[in-house]
């Protein structure tokens, strides 16, 4: 009888514990606001239109959890995700001309160097790794033989940023880990899929869409590899606006690749345009976002989005 007492409160443990099991790996579901990120396009000087889109964004409390830059829009990430402040970016947007980022030079890769933006970024931003930044950031680039998207999320954000504003033809190639990197808008004109694949609900892209010919004849060779690259990124659009939840183009028409002394009207347009689409992102943020995992999650940790590798 003793036996059959002990086997039975044996049974009743092996079935509580399973109960207790069961009840740990239940999916749970829970309710939030939706994660936004932003996505910054090339443009070079035009892309000081993003500080309006940014400064817009803060004024009206929409929380933007990571951005995604190529070219400027890497820069521009770069400085406001390190802790600059809008009103200290558009200082620097003020101060800024093209000799404040490049350097001309003699060489069969290219006709500028982009030595002094190195300078640039070490003395301007808050923090000089990704790791540091008060916003996750993705910097992308192309890999000049390959032709493959890379996108820098560790390590140190100067180079990256260098290699992402590296302008074929233009400026020379950078070199990061043995591979020779070029301007990223070859391969992420709007850099939406990585900022997608950084883990964001809704990706909100900024497409500074604009020709360098301006409507005549090339003055230069600038001119003839700018407006050739322009060309081939209207072909690429469907490809980054697939990704995009919402695409916000800032009115730069007649602004030139080197436009830094208009500042104030660039920054202007970023302003117009992206107070045009905040009912659209205000909707966003009235539209909870469902998730399910396991209850013992939820009792962990904040979940992050996971960073993909380098």
């Amino acid at each position: 009888m003793g036996l059959a007492v002990k086997l039975g409160k044996i049974i009743r443990s092996v079935q509580a514990l399973g109960r207790e099991l069961s009840r740990k790996n239940v999916p749970t579901t829970s309710v939030r606001v939706p994660s936004i990120g932003v996505a910054l396009g090339g443009g070079f000087a035009r892309g000081i239109a993003h500080i309006g889109v940014l400064k817009v964004l803060e004024q009206e409390g929409i929380p933007v959890r990571a951005i995604a830059g190529t070219s400027v829009g890497a820069l521009i990430g770069a400085c406001y995700c390190s802790g600059l402040s809008i009103p200290e970016m558009e200082e620097v947007a003020h101060t800024s001309r093209f000799t404040t980022f490049a350097r001309w030079t003699v060489s069969r890769h290219g006709f500028a160097s982009s030595d002094r933006m190195a300078a640039f970024l070490t003395r301007t931003l808050k923090v000089k790794t990704f790791e540091e930044l008060r916003i996750p950031l993705g910097v992308t680039a192309t890999d000049f033989n390959s032709g493959e998207g890379v996108v820098f999320h560790s390590g140190s954000i100067v180079d990256p940023v260098r290699a992402s504003c590296s302008y074929p033809g233009m400026f020379l190639p950078v070199e990061i880990r043995g591979r020779y990197l070029v301007d990223g808008m070859l391969s992420h004109p709007v850099p939406t899929r990585p900022l997608r694949e950084m883990g964001v609900d809704r990706v909100l892209a900024v497409h500074l869409k604009g020709t360098w010919a301006n409507g005549g004849p090339p003055r230069h060779l600038f001119d003839v590899i700018g407006q050739s690259f322009a060309i081939a990124q209207d072909a690429m659009s469907s490809v980054w606006k697939e990704a995009a939840d919402l695409v916000v183009e800032p009115d730069v028409a007649g602004f030139g690749y080197d436009d830094f002394k208009r500042a104030d009207e660039l920054m202007h347009a970023g302003e117009v345009a992206m107070r045009k689409a905040l009912p659209e992102v205000r909707k966003w943020l009235e539209t909870p976002v469902e998730e399910t995992y396991p209850a013992r999650e939820r009792r962990g940790a904040p979940r992050t989005a996971p960073m993909p590798a380098d």
